[in-house]
């Protein structure tokens, strides 16, 4: 471009030249030397220039308008030229740009898999510190078991120690029961002290002092913890000497007996017929203790309860015969299942409070009273989960009274009898039911006097026709399979209704009603106890019953009758017992020993009377 206008311009630049030496220019053959060219033309000073003909005007002015024209397309061209450069700068600042986005991109993968790797690195580290973790509890829990399986097997080995000790405890206390029995085998023996040529004493000392042995071995080892296999072996060789004692003794009253017989054979047939017959009746049945002469009875003495003692316990028996007639509908409810449900029921509702009857607290006393009481009210009470009362049946509150009044003679039978406190806080609640409700008192005694006549008291006579099997249960005995009981268990059950009997004429619930006279008071006992002493008296029976009546209520007979009771004690120790041959009084005296009652003549609370502090327990 510039070189064509500089040729175009180049004639008159020569022109100009011849005409003005001193004009300037250059033809460079670049834009900017035509630009130089044509600022020294421009610049050249007009003034001091000769003006040039009016051609060579028109010539340099067609020149300067190619110039310019020539300049204008150039122009487009260095805009051309500046929009491809801007293009292509712009496509290298793209390329640029997506260049250093491929870059960061390449970090940031870079930087991810290096992360990834870090990550898996670390996951597996960790896998690896899992493994160990888990490696080590293994083994821990491997430890572990081992030290439970140690601590079992100390508890097993703990555990058959014990039963192996228990074991061997029952054993000596199986061998104590046995080597008692033995020994009281020794007593009634005694009998035979009229026999020629036989002492027994040696044998009774000898076998007390095997008792005291095996009773200090039992004491002993009971203190120390469970016994050895050696006890046991020092026990059972105590117990065969007292089977060697026992049979020693047994062959020598075996001898004495046959040379006893050998001297009696001339003797009559009928007096021996009368021998074997009185033998017969003292093994099988209580009779009454037969007195050293006729001139020392006392004149008076009864073998038979008074009329109206005896018409007072036929009441009792109608009564309660009466009260089972009444509940017939649902004694009898085989064939019926709501029926036989009530009847169990009701009779769980009356019976299993008695059985609960204890002296933990006054509060339980009092829960169970409320208990009973509600129930024969006719109230709703719980029972086994269940609601019960007495108006689901027509029959069912005679039910309960009766199912009642035997639950408390079946507990004065076998609690008391086994546990001599239980007597006062079951008789405080069946002196309560009692005062309420006076039936379950009369039922309450029926029973009382059916197994245990002696509480009449009142000696069954034997009636021609009556078998002996039904003569015993008369009597009180029990009989099954024809095998009467044995004697101390006779006496156990007797001395355990008596007991409660002494207990519940003296005591009143201290909740109740206190107006009134209580419905069967010390006056009744007053009245059984000379009673007993005007009928003839009978062996063991009567010494056991007064033995235990008096260890009871004699504090209370006391307090009411005062001089007349020391009179009926001192008739009993130096009349009634000497009298009659029987060994009361030794026994009896057991109650208040060394107290000095009859001088003192002071006689203290029976043992388990409940005290006031009981009641806010």
């Amino acid at each position: 471009m510039a070189r064509r206008l500089l040729v175009s311009l180049l004639p008159i630049l020569v022109i100009a030249k011849s005409t003005y030496p001193n004009l300037m220019y250059m033809t460079e053959n670049t834009p900017g030397g035509a630009t130089v060219l044509l600022g020294q033309i421009t610049t050249l000073n007009v003034h001091s220039l000769t003006p040039l003909p009016v051609s060579l005007q028109m010539i340099c002015s067609l020149g300067y308008l190619t110039y310019l024209e020539g300049l204008r397309q150039w122009q487009e061209q260095q805009e051309q030229m500046v929009r491809a450069v801007y293009d292509l700068a712009s496509e290298q600042l793209k390329r640029f740009d997506e260049l250093k986005e491929l870059k960061q991109h390449q970090e940031f993968q870079d930087l991810q898999e290096v992360m990834e790797k870090s990550s898996k690195e670390a996951q597996g580290q960790q896998e690896k510190l899992k493994e160990e973790h888990r490696h080590r509890a293994k083994v821990l829990n491997l430890k572990l078991r081992e030290a439970e399986q140690q601590r079992q097997r100390q508890e097993e080995l703990e555990r058959q120690r014990k039963e192996e000790g228990q074991e061997r405890l029952r054993r000596l206390y199986s061998i104590q029961e046995e080597v008692l029995q033995l020994n009281q085998q020794i007593d009634p023996n005694y009998k035979h002290k009229d026999l020629p040529r036989i002492d027994l004493s040696a044998y009774s000392n000898r076998g007390n002092q095997i008792c005291g042995l095996v009773s200090g071995l039992i004491r002993t080892t009971s203190e120390k913890g469970f016994p050895t296999q050696a006890d046991v072996a020092n026990t059972e060789r105590a117990l065969q000497e007292m089977r060697g004692l026992i049979s020693s003794m047994q062959q020598e009253i075996a001898a004495a007996v046959e040379e006893k017989r050998r001297r009696e054979e001339e003797e009559a047939k009928q007096k021996q017929k009368e021998l074997l017959k009185k033998e017969q009746t003292k093994a099988q049945t209580p009779t009454p203790a037969q007195q050293a002469g006729g001139k020392q009875q006392k004149e008076g003495l009864q073998v038979k309860a008074e009329e109206s003692t005896m018409q007072w316990y036929q009441q009792l028996q109608d009564a309660a015969e009466q009260c089972v007639a009444a509940f017939s509908g649902i004694s009898n409810c085989k064939d019926n299942n709501e029926v036989k449900k009530i009847k169990t029921d009701l009779q769980k509702a009356a019976t299993i409070p008695v059985s609960q009857i204890s002296r933990i607290a006054g509060s339980q006393l009092r829960e169970i009273f409320d208990k009973i009481n509600n129930l024969l009210s006719g109230k709703t009470v719980q029972s086994g989960g269940r609601s019960v009362s007495v108006t689901q049946h027509p029959q069912g509150l005679d039910f309960v009274y009766y199912k009642l009044a035997e639950k408390f003679v079946n507990q004065g039978e076998e609690e008391v009898a086994s546990h001599r406190d239980a007597a006062f806080p079951i008789a405080v609640v069946a002196s309560g039911i009692w005062e309420m409700h006076p039936r379950v008192g009369d039922l309450f005694l029926a029973h009382l006097h059916r197994k245990c006549p002696y509480a009449v008291p009142f000696y069954p006579a034997l009636k021609e026709g009556t078998s002996m099997e039904e003569y015993q249960r008369m009597l009180g005995y029990q009989v099954k399979d024809s095998k009467v009981e044995e004697q101390d268990h006779f006496l156990k059950r007797m001395s355990g209704m008596i007991r409660l009997y002494a207990a519940i004429i003296q005591l009143r619930w201290p909740y109740g009603n206190k107006q009134g006279p209580h419905p069967h008071g010390l006056h009744y006992g007053w009245r059984w106890l000379a009673q007993m002493l005007n009928m003839e008296p009978l062996a063991d029976v009567t010494a056991t019953l007064l033995y235990d009546f008096l260890e009871v209520c004699g504090n209370a007979l006391m307090k009411q009758y005062q001089a007349q009771f020391w009179k009926i004690l001192l008739l009993i120790r130096d009349d009634y017992c000497p009298r009659y041959g029987i060994c009361i009084h030794v026994s009896l005296f057991f109650v208040f020993p060394h107290q000095g009652c009859l001088q003192q003549k002071e006689i203290p609370l029976p043992k388990g009377t409940l005290q006031s502090s009981f009641w806010r327990s």
